[in-house]
């Protein structure tokens, strides 16, 4: 039987007497928690914990890095995975007030320590103290840069035009419309765009849903990126040293310099994580957090369009 998929969020935030997460009280089972729901169709794992945040609690988040899973058997026999991520509330008021419903019957604002021993299931109280100690050494203050491969284009032999002019197809129009709530979860500032056509197509929903107007790029063409390779990287330094979450947009053979660039602005040290997320598929997304007391690369995480 396939897992139930769902997704939540560790919310914190900093407070005169140290540092508050959210837990929600449901109404009907009066236990506290993380905020949590399961996927909608077509939805992806960001998405899905950012909308549940939101629908919960009334908070909005940009997300930060995974904070891990926990995994229990429903009693229908099911299998049952939750995807976590920290969240900084950086803005005290709520996208709308909260109000007591069929679900969620109040809102506790806890001190960690507090919302370990408070909380009903021992996955939460694991999950929390990974947090406390995230905060405790710097590491939970990150910004995400993520690479896209570019979505489904038409097939290169059969297109007569030039390869840069190659559009996407009905299925990568779907998939680029798909992906951009998940990577718009992780609060991009700026969005850097090869100049092929495919890739231009890939970013404009994320551009419109962020309001974020894409700037082309040669030095992330397909064509032009070899010799190119130090623009790349100084891009990549500025967005590093600015803290600003930036998308680059590329194509298959790109994306490994562009994580390669993240790594060398923070010198971060090569890791089998960082091999796995440069090897894409189409309108796949690899997002690399970096932050903590050392500037590095702390996290990594692939996703892609919903199947």
């Amino acid at each position: 039987m396939t897992p139930q998929l769902a997704a939540g969020v560790g919310l914190w935030r900093r407070a005169e007497g140290g540092v508050e997460v959210l837990l929600v009280e449901r109404t009907k089972h009066r236990d506290l928690s993380l905020p949590k729901g399961k996927l909608d169709p077509g939805e992806a794992l960001p998405e899905c914990a950012v909308r549940e945040l939101e629908e919960e609690t009334g908070y909005r988040a940009t997300l930060q890095a995974p904070l891990g899973t926990s995994e229990y058997r429903l009693p229908t026999g099911q299998d049952k995975v939750v995807y976590y991520w920290m969240a900084q509330l950086r803005a005290e008021a709520p996208v709308r007030a909260f109000a007591p419903n069929d679900e969620i019957r109040a809102l506790h604002w806890l001190p960690l320590d507090e919302a370990v021993e408070r909380s009903t299931y021992a996955h939460d109280a694991v999950l929390l103290r990974r947090l406390a100690e995230r905060i405790a050494t710097g590491e939970a203050d990150t910004f995400a840069i993520v690479a896209l491969r570019h979505a489904k284009a038409a097939d290169p032999y059969v297109w007569e035009g030039d390869d840069a002019s190659r559009p996407l197809t009905s299925r990568g129009e779907r998939q680029a419309r798909q992906v951009a709530p998940s990577i718009a979860a992780f609060g991009v500032e700026r969005i850097l765009v090869s100049t092929a056509v495919r890739c231009r197509q890939t970013v404009e929903p994320l551009s419109r849903l962020v309001d974020v107007p894409p700037k082309p790029v040669r030095s992330l063409a397909q064509d032009t990126y070899l010799g190119r390779g130090d623009r790349l990287l100084r891009r990549v330094e500025s967005a590093v040293r600015r803290r600003r979450p930036t998308v680059l947009c590329s194509h298959l053979p790109v994306v490994p310099a562009v994580v390669d660039a993240v790594a060398s602005a923070t010198a971060s040290p090569d890791t089998p994580a960082l091999h796995r997320g440069s090897m894409l598929h189409t309108a796949d997304f690899t997002v690399l957090h970096v932050g903590g007391p050392d500037g590095r690369i702390v996290a990594v995480e692939t996703h892609g369009a919903p199947h």
